[in-house]
Order: structure tokens, then C-alpha cells, then sequence
């Protein structure tokens, strides 16, 4: 499948930072956005590459639940931190939420139509 496609979500967060100057939003609630979601992009390669090596179910059912917790956990203490550093200021925590929340569906958009196409090997049983 395409690169772009695979992508998509990373450039959608490029597009959005003109966006943001040119619109005058709130850059730290972009700032925010754009680390929260690398972050939890990062994290969640990381532990799929780790969880498809391995061939023990428990392992890999522990990396997943505890990868999708963590990172959910991880992009909403950003948004808030990022709204208590700007001393809570509404525009910012809104303007991080509104852009995780499109990369989200951008991103998972693309993974429930790539996914038939992808080649996954079968869990023991």
C-alpha cells in the first residue's frame, strides 16, 4: 500500500502547524498534540514490533492492553498539562484535543482498511 496512506495521520500533523500560525490557535496545544501523538506513535511501533515477535499469547495480549492504556493515558495528561501550563486557558487544551482527536481517526481509519492487506502470522495455539 502506499506510504502516504501508511502515514497519513504524520501528514496531517505536518499540514496542521501552518494551519495553526495562520489561523492564530494556540501553538502550545499544537505543541502538545504533536508530542503526544509521537510519543504514543513511537510507543505503539515499538511495543507491536515486540508483541509480533513473540510467541507467547499472554505476552502478547499484555503488550497490547498495557501499550493502548499507557498511551491513552499518556496523550491525556499532555492535553491537561499543556491547558495548566497555559494557565487554563480552554483555547489550548481545545485546540491539542481537537488535533489528536483527527490524527486518531486518521490513523485509525487507515489501519481498518490496510489491515486485510497485510500479512500476519497466527498465534500459537
Amino acid at each position: 500500500m502506499s506510504l502516504a496512506l501508511r502515514y497519513l495521520d504524520l501528514i496531517i500533523l505536518a499540514i496542521a502547524l501552518p494551519i495553526f500560525i495562520v489561523a492564530g490557535w494556540p501553538l502550545l496545544g499544537y505543541a502538545a498534540a504533536a508530542f503526544a501523538w509521537l510519543a504514543q506513535r513511537a510507543i505503539n511501533d515499538f511495543t507491536a514490533r515486540r508483541a509480533a515477535g513473540s510467541d507467547d499469547p499472554k505476552t502478547v495480549v499484555g503488550l497490547t492492553a498495557g501499550s493502548m492504556i499507557g498511551r491513552g493515558w499518556l496523550v491525556a495528561l499532555t492535553i491537561f498539562g499543556a491547558y495548566l501550563i497555559a494557565g487554563s486557558d480552554d483555547a489550548v487544551g481545545l485546540a491539542a484535543a481537537v488535533l489528536v482527536v483527527v490524527l486518531f481517526t486518521a490513523y485509525f481509519t487507515v489501519n481498518l482498511i490496510l489491515r486485510p492487506f497485510e500479512n500476519h502470522r497466527e498465534l500459537p495455539s
